[in-house]
């Protein structure tokens, strides 16, 4: 972030016209997992709200749904926008059983592999699902890159983890072998996701 940028702190959310609200709204709650949440009643056109993963969802009902065109080849250089996933392969296999027409690429950089898969919303919009956090996030100048908090609070986790991990061996180390050791502090709990399909 540079001095003259404007001081942003997160995506909040997407707007997308659609040709059926509906359609959309069932689409990225039951395809994509998202939550339909409350939207302002002082709205005089009709749409629906979305939220999870961190950002909302926005859905607008087009004035001339009609006319609107619809996009059929999958392209990867189209716009989009991409979420991140734990497994491609199960993702993969469930938008196979959902009967989704898509495609799959790899992308290699410097020895590390990011699987990519892209498909189409009701009204064409691309969305993509891909492991892209492998790849290292490197800026090209000496700025600092501000993360959100869900991931300031995974780093903590993480280092936290760490520093007892450290802290056990010493104590090992020191604790003569007739007496009791202290056993591994368990730190499973720590790693369960951050969100479960839950609204923050």
């Amino acid at each position: 972030m540079t001095t003259s940028s404007l001081h942003l702190t997160s995506l909040n959310h997407i707007s997308l016209v659609c040709k059926s609200v509906e359609k959309s709204l069932d689409f990225y709650q039951h395809v994509l997992g998202f939550i339909p949440i409350r939207r302002p009643g002082s709205f005089d056109f009709d749409g629906a709200w979305l939220f999870n993963y961190g950002i909302g969802i926005h859905l607008l009902q087009s004035e001339d749904p009609d006319n609107m065109s619809k996009k059929t080849e999958i392209n990867p250089k189209d716009n989009h926008i991409s979420f991140q996933c734990e497994s491609m392969g199960a993702v993969e296999k469930k938008l196979k059983e959902m009967g989704i027409e898509h495609i799959a690429r790899t992308v290699e950089e410097g020895g590390i592999s990011v699987d990519q898969l892209f498909f189409h919303d009701p009204d064409g919009f691309m969305i993509e699902i891909c492991n892209c956090d492998n790849l290292p996030v490197i800026p090209l100048a000496a700025e600092p890159i501000r993360a959100c908090s869900r991931i300031f609070k995974k780093q903590q986790i993480v280092i936290q983890t760490q520093l007892q991990s450290q802290q056990l061996q010493q104590q090992q180390q020191v604790v003569p072998s007739s007496q009791e050791k202290c056993l591994p502090v368990t730190v499973k709990d720590d790693f369960r996701p951050l969100h479960d399909n839950e609204i923050f």
